[in-house]
């Protein structure tokens, strides 16, 4: 192999990925880590990006999708810096700056939901849509809106998972968000639905738990069509992969709106649909890092 490779990095809640490709798109190299601290995470990260190269191969960008609350604007000096999140020891802390620090090449950053809707939409299930939402629903719960492959662009970016929700009269659990009380991330997460089970138990052997996050997970849905009207919403993260979850968060969404006119696509059958791809998250850091670059005018990569 001769030529530029690029570089993806997904920051998660639980773990950190990366991936080596190149142009094309074929996966050269993987490694993944737990979740620690920032130092541990560039360390990990600089070992793997110097090691997994191909001697034939130049580095030619790196595209980072990453857990928010972040600065997304590329013309700020805090480009890539997390401002306070749950997640303890990243706050302040600014992954994309230490890595162009030891790099000589661009490096990317946007949210993580962003980048796998990006994804969603140009390779996975958000194909043939203009406009896409994309919500992960694991050890936190985000989304991010793209329209014609663009995401949103605002004074930051969007935090769906700190929308408050109505809490049911039946929830007594308290919110797993030390932000929010009745935010939808503190209610139906990972952790709030592992806090709900107990130890050892699924989330598919508890009909009441599964109904009670589907109803939450719907009401999300239900303001994501009110305030933003995509044409579909893709629905990741290890909590989605629970069987039946999908299925009754439509019905839920279908409740809450109540037969309000919000137009024909809410109502499809493919409105509320699974990831394609098995890694969102990575693919879209990949594009971001390819984006960097100008096309070559001779192969369009």
């Amino acid at each position: 192999m001769t030529g530029a490779v690029f570089a993806g990095i997904e920051t998660g809640g639980s773990r950190i990925r990366a991936r080596i490709a190149h142009a094309g798109g074929d996966a050269l190299a993987d490694a993944h880590w737990p979740t620690t601290t920032p130092d541990a995470a560039l360390t990990n990260l600089v070992t793997f990006l110097a090691g997994a190269v191909p001697a034939s191969g130049t580095l030619a960008a790196i595209g980072i999708a990453a857990f928010g609350p972040l600065v997304r604007d590329a013309l700020s000096g805090d480009y890539g810096r997390v401002l306070n999140t749950p997640k303890p020891g990243w706050s302040g802390s600014n992954l994309r700056a230490a890595l162009a620090g030891r790099f000589n090449v661009p490096v990317v950053v946007d949210t993580d939901v962003n980048a796998a809707a990006c994804a969603e939409w140009r390779l996975g299930a958000g194909r043939g849509v203009r406009s896409l939402a994309y919500v992960t629903v694991g050890t936190g719960i985000g989304g991010g809106l793209v329209v014609q492959g663009r995401p949103l662009e605002g004074a930051l970016h969007p935090e769906i998972g700190h929308i408050r929700v109505g809490r049911r009269e039946r929830d007594r659990a308290p919110s797993v968000c030390p932000f929010h009380e009745s935010c939808v991330e503190g209610l139906a997460s990972g952790p709030a639905v592992t806090r709900r089970l107990g130890a050892g138990r699924a989330l598919a052997d508890d009909p009441a738990i599964l109904e009670l996050t589907a109803e939450y997970l719907g009401e999300l849905a239900a303001t994501l069509v009110l305030a933003w009207s995509p044409e579909r919403i893709v629905w990741g993260g290890g909590v989605m992969s629970t069987p039946r979850l999908l299925e009754r968060l439509r019905s839920a969404l279908a409740s809450t709106l109540a037969g309000y006119g919000v137009g024909e696509a809410a109502a499809a059958p493919d409105f509320c649909v699974s990831a394609a791809l098995g890694d969102s998250g990575l693919e879209g850091a990949l594009l971001m890092a390819r984006a960097s670059l100008p096309l070559n005018p001779k192969t369009g990569l």
